[in-house]
């Protein structure tokens, strides 16, 4: 959140989605996940704490601005509270002199209680539901909206894969290990995480189709959602078929892997230092579009995805059902989650941040890692992603079509010969020539060993060469 954002916001004053709270001195505001819940329940919203009603900026305590956070954070998270969860990120921005507390709470496809009330929301703020008419509305309004809630009474948990629910049980509670679904058994984790429950409007009870798409069998997917499918392709020598192929038809846990194996295998991925800090470039960006493509994808739409890596680029066509249409910049747009359920179950997982957060790392890294940011993101009916891959950036400008080691550097790339380290190896030389071992093994941090085992393979295979004497230890060159 920027100061011309929080200026806006205060500017438009409180609203349909806009909400401003004042924070005691050492605790939160007592109806603020009355807010929260409302947003969710109609079209989300921003909160902004340390503001009053009349636009008066009094700010937070600096000294628990830190701890507001994360009471916030950590409250989103417990089921006693908010139900079904939902995690939201809070975050501080210096405004006037003063520290305030942001939240964005996206609008949610998922009905739900703040300390077992439902609350909607209004222009004039937040209202509790009393009647079963307007209870009754409320799940018509969202059914209607989110197909990600549509219930499957015959799908049990014996239609899932062996094994799954516990993988991505692990995967939480590695990635946060004080979660508080981590301390429930399965019947209790599919109710409190929204996977499995009754629809108030029609009576139906059983898991919904993101438990379907999370757990499934791949027999059990296909006969559910028969269109479901993703087809991976490499198109790079032969642009009319494809060099390598995969046809990805099981959950979304798996599939995620499977397309991040299909980047691994095909993509190389760049030596980059942030600050002091080896990172991963093709990791950050290419995690942030395969989350983004299945989490967005509008499931009941029988369009199939695509995603399609060129020599200058990598394409992916998605269904959607749009929110807006247009290119999506990462200074001009709202985020708005096409499947909230599903996307929160990533977020749990580690496998996606922030909403919003994805699009903005993409361009943040894209011209690190191919030397350009013409990158698209265009929302129509079918969602066309588009990120820049430029082989020639990435070897400082040769020709990758040109004959000789260079040439052969860049087919073992293409063909998945070279593994991340290799990789890395071969590019801090690319980098330095002339550097001698020891120096590349303080810069990748790696051991002796590994680099010498790593050096010999990039050797035999013709990518580099040892020069110098063996009395000063040589240097290796490309």
């Amino acid at each position: 959140m920027n100061i011309e954002k929080v200026t806006a916001l205060i500017k438009q004053g409180e609203g349909l989605t806009v909400e401003f709270k004042r924070a005691a001195k050492d605790e939160l505001p007592i109806n603020l996940f009355e807010t929260v819940c409302a947003f969710l329940n109609r079209n989300g919203g921003n909160i902004l704490l340390g503001v009053s009603d009349d636009k008066n900026v009094d700010g937070v305590n600096p000294l628990k601005a830190e701890s507001f956070c994360k009471n916030i954070i950590n409250l989103s998270n417990n089921p006693q509270k908010l139900f079904p969860t939902f995690l939201l990120n809070a975050s501080t921005v210096s405004y006037q002199g003063k520290i305030l507390i942001h939240i964005f709470v996206p609008i949610s496809s998922q009905v739900h209680t703040c300390n077992k009330k439902v609350f909607d929301r209004s222009a004039d703020g937040d209202f509790e539901l009393t009647s079963s008419e307007q209870l009754k509305n409320l799940y018509v309004r969202k059914s209607s909206l989110y197909s990600e809630n549509t219930i499957y009474p015959y799908l049990f948990a014996s239609d899932f894969k062996d094994g799954i629910v516990n993988k991505a049980r692990k995967i939480i509670k590695i990635n946060k290990p004080t979660h508080p679904w981590n301390e429930l058994n399965d019947d209790e984790f599919f109710k409190t995480a929204g996977l499995y429950r009754k629809d108030m409007a029609s009576g139906l009870e059983g898991f919904t189709m993101t438990a379907l798409l999370l757990f499934g069998k791949d027999e059990t997917i296909g006969s559910a959602l028969p269109h479901y499918k993703i087809d991976a392709l490499l198109r790079i020598r032969d642009i009319e078929r494809y060099d390598d192929r995969e046809n990805i038809r099981c959950n979304l846990i798996d599939a995620y892997d499977a397309l991040m194996q299909f980047v691994a295998k095909h993509l190389p991925d760049k030596f980059f230092l942030e600050g002091d800090q080896r990172i991963s470039l093709r990791e950050i960006i290419f995690r942030e579009v395969v989350a983004n493509m299945l989490i967005h994808r509008e499931y009941t739409n029988a369009f199939p995805s695509t995603f399609i890596i060129y020599r200058d680029k990598l394409e992916i066509k998605n269904a959607n059902k749009p929110h807006a249409y247009g290119q999506l910049l990462p200074s001009e747009f709202e985020p708005f989650p096409k499947n909230p359920h599903l996307a929160q179950i990533f977020t749990q997982m580690g496998r996606s941040e922030e909403l919003g957060t994805g699009i903005r790392k993409v361009y943040k890294y894209s011209k690190a890692y191919s030397g350009n940011e013409r990158i698209v993101f265009l929302e129509h009916d079918i969602f066309t992603t588009k990120v820049p891959i430029d082989i020639r950036f990435m070897d400082e400008g040769h020709d990758p079509d040109s004959t000789g080691t260079l040439n052969g550097t860049l087919n073992g790339t293409l063909n998945g010969t070279l593994n991340s380290t290799q990789q890395e190896v071969l590019n801090v030389i690319k980098n330095k020539p002339n550097i001698q071992a020891k120096e590349i093994v303080v810069t990748l941090n790696i051991p002796l060993d590994t680099l010498n085992k790593q050096i010999r393979f990039l050797t035999e295979e013709g990518f580099i060469e040892r020069r110098g004497s063996k009395k000063t230890g040589g240097y290796y060159v490309i």
